[in-house]
């Protein structure tokens, strides 16, 4: 993994929605960081470095290190409150991370060889995402950043399900522990759009009225070369 992401924060003593709405003014993100059998910190963190962050997809994905004081602590990003109407985090929730513990997170998905499907580069379709990220179970040494979905050999109609990934060693899907199948969501698939299909379709019909009148044109023709 390229990048390792780490956050400097302080403990915040002062809690509270008065105490929040200081911070938020003064263009700070209060947080809180929790798990690991350990009690709950409330920290705060500067809201231009956290804004920074944020705009790297894997920050989401990604074990982080937290270092308050001359502590650092391995932690996953949980949840982002985000302003309705303004570009400003609100709140920000950590989970810290245990080596001997499994994870269980959302990972993006990454599409590749699009280009290449026979359903697209012959067929003249087009790939569907039905799925933008997956959740995963792992242990953080085995927690990767994405998941690759290879689609080069779909064809039109073709789909691979949650079944069909190719896992990194040690991650699981939890989904599938579902034995009734009901759960391997289909995600990702190639399609002809209605567009094409419907054009096709009037063609068809287009040609089949025109038939008939060429046919009768023709007799017609015949006809009178016999007079």
């Amino acid at each position: 993994m390229a990048n390792n992401f780490e956050l400097v924060g302080e403990i915040r003593n002062d809690v509270g929605k008065g105490a929040s709405r200081r911070l938020r003014r003064a263009d700070k993100v209060p947080a809180i960081m929790y798990g690991a059998g350990k009690p709950p910190v409330n920290v705060v963190f500067d809201h231009h470095k956290v804004m920074n962050q944020l705009r790297h997809e894997a920050f989401f994905s990604r074990i982080l290190d937290i270092r308050i004081g001359s502590e650092t602590e391995k932690a996953i990003l949980r949840d982002v409150q985000r302003h309705a109407s303004k570009p400003r985090i609100q709140h920000l929730d950590f989970q810290r991370v245990s080596a001997t513990e499994k994870l269980h997170m959302h990972v993006p998905l990454h599409f590749i060889n699009e280009d290449i499907a026979p359903g697209v580069k012959i067929g003249g379709g087009l790939v569907s995402h039905l799925m933008s990220d997956v959740e995963i179970a792992c242990l953080p040494a085995n927690l990767p950043e994405y998941i690759e979905v290879d689609v080069s050999a779909l064809g039109i109609g073709d789909v691979i399900h949650l079944s069909g990934l190719k896992l990194p060693a040690g991650v699981e899907i939890p989904a599938l522990a579902h034995e009734d199948g009901e759960h391997d969501q289909p995600v990702v698939t190639v399609y002809i759009p209605r567009a094409v299909v419907e054009t096709e379709a009037a063609l068809v019909v287009e040609a089949a009225a025109g038939a008939p009148a060429a046919a009768g044109a023709e007799a017609e023709k015949k006809g009178g070369d016999a007079d």
